[in-house]
């Protein structure tokens, strides 16, 4: 049996055996040339499969983050802090004598004027007291004007050496003696007298009853037991404590504004601050100011809740962030920043004010930083992030900082 060569695979025939191994040795250069050219082809497309897995790797790892951007803040700023309305003057009437509550005159809500007459105490014992001090008084100054006498006529005997001296001298201080039990005797009948006098309760200025303790027949116990309390409601006083921060911006006589939240037209009124503590509380780091609001009408009640807004004037405004883009540790109050190269850096801030969705940062950043919103713990100071920006929203102004205390 014959085996039949395809003709595709046989060698052109020649008589030349030179010529057969050239043309066998360039087929073999042209098939490792094509071996070679598949080799480095698979190579290419190897090295570019892994960079293409690299870079995937790396998106993959890469963490994102939203951003977002600080804005100016208005150019005044409106502090607003918490006070309560209290009567310009305010005190708690106690009794000077012991005794029964006899009648009172004056009832809560009663308006009263300065000396007038509250209530009455009855100390039957005291009555008897004063009658036997006048009486005593009566006694001694009789035996004065016997010692007097008595001395003038001594007096003329020792003129004329009729009398030891002895005896004239005696009866001088008798009368001495006699003046000084007067004396005595005049003081006690006056201390009974102003105690005397303590029965009868006096307003001592102008206000308005605002409590009562005590009613008619209770025991009254001298300077224990408060039996009114007063107020004078025009004007009304208020005390508010200024951070430290705007301290130096409240001065006596500024005009302020008070808002009672509670009032449906929301009208505010005109105050003015009439004294400013010298110092700051060491334990607040707060200024205590003192403010006068009138109250013609006597509208306003002594213990309202009332919003006292003070325009504070500044250099440049402030820049508001995102309330989420603050990170609160250890360290301190800080932000994350995303640089130009899309690292992060953390960046420490000193706050203002607090309106709840933003916040006032007057110290730490600058407008063009772009800031992390709600960052997360795992992020590490010169990480690569990639950035997703928030959609900006239209932001309402501020109109007012939330209340410390």
């Amino acid at each position: 049996m014959k085996t039949q060569t395809s003709h595709a695979f046989e060698l052109p025939k020649t008589d030349n055996p030179g010529t057969t191994l050239r043309l066998t040795k360039r087929t073999g250069l042209v098939i490792l040339g094509l071996l070679l050219s598949g080799a480095a082809l698979r190579l290419a497309a190897n090295q570019r499969h892994d960079q293409q897995l690299q870079e995937t790797t790396a998106a993959a790892l890469q963490r994102n983050v939203i951003t977002a951007r600080p804005r100016l803040g208005e150019n005044a700023r409106k502090l607003v802090l918490p006070a309560t309305l209290r009567g310009y003057t305010e005190t708690q009437i106690f009794a000077r004598s012991n005794g029964y509550l006899k009648k009172w005159h004056k009832t809560i809500g009663d308006p009263v004027k300065q000396g007038d007459l509250l209530a009455e105490i009855d100390v039957p014992e005291l009555e008897h007291e004063l009658a036997q001090g006048r009486a005593t008084l009566a006694q001694v100054k009789a035996k004065a004007e016997l010692a007097r006498t008595t001395l003038q006529r001594w007096s003329q005997l020792n003129e004329t050496d009729g009398a030891p001296l002895q005896e004239y001298e005696e009866k001088r201080a008798a009368f001495l003696q006699a003046e000084a039990d007067v004396a005595s005797a005049v003081a006690n009948v006056k201390r009974l007298e102003n105690i005397e006098g303590y029965r009868r309760v006096h307003a001592p200025f102008n206000g308005v009853i605002t409590r009562r303790a005590v009613d008619v027949g209770a025991l009254i116990n001298a300077g224990t037991q408060e039996l009114f309390a007063l107020t004078q409601t025009d004007p009304l006083r208020l005390n508010v404590w200024v951070p430290q921060a705007y301290a130096d911006e409240i001065k006596t006589g500024q005009d302020v504004s008070v808002r009672l939240p509670d009032k449906k037209d929301g009208k505010a009124l005109t105050a003015r601050v009439e004294r400013v503590a010298g110092a700051l509380d060491t334990e607040t780091r707060s200024r205590q100011a003192e403010i006068v609001l009138a109250n013609n009408d006597a509208k306003l009640l002594p213990g309202s809740y009332v919003e006292i807004s003070i325009n504070v004037p500044t250099k440049a405004p402030a820049l508001l962030a995102p309330a989420n883009t603050l990170v609160i540790d250890q360290a301190g109050v800080h932000v994350v920043v995303v640089g130009e190269d899309k690292k992060v850096s953390f960046k420490p801030v000193k706050l203002g004010r607090d309106f709840g969705k933003e916040v006032e940062i007057v110290e730490g950043i600058v407008a063009d930083d772009i800031l992390v919103a709600s960052p997360s713990d795992l992020l590490v100071e010169g990480e690569s992030v990639g950035i997703v920006e928030a959609t900006p929203k239209t932001a309402e102004k501020p109109n007012q900082a939330k209340k410390t205390g």
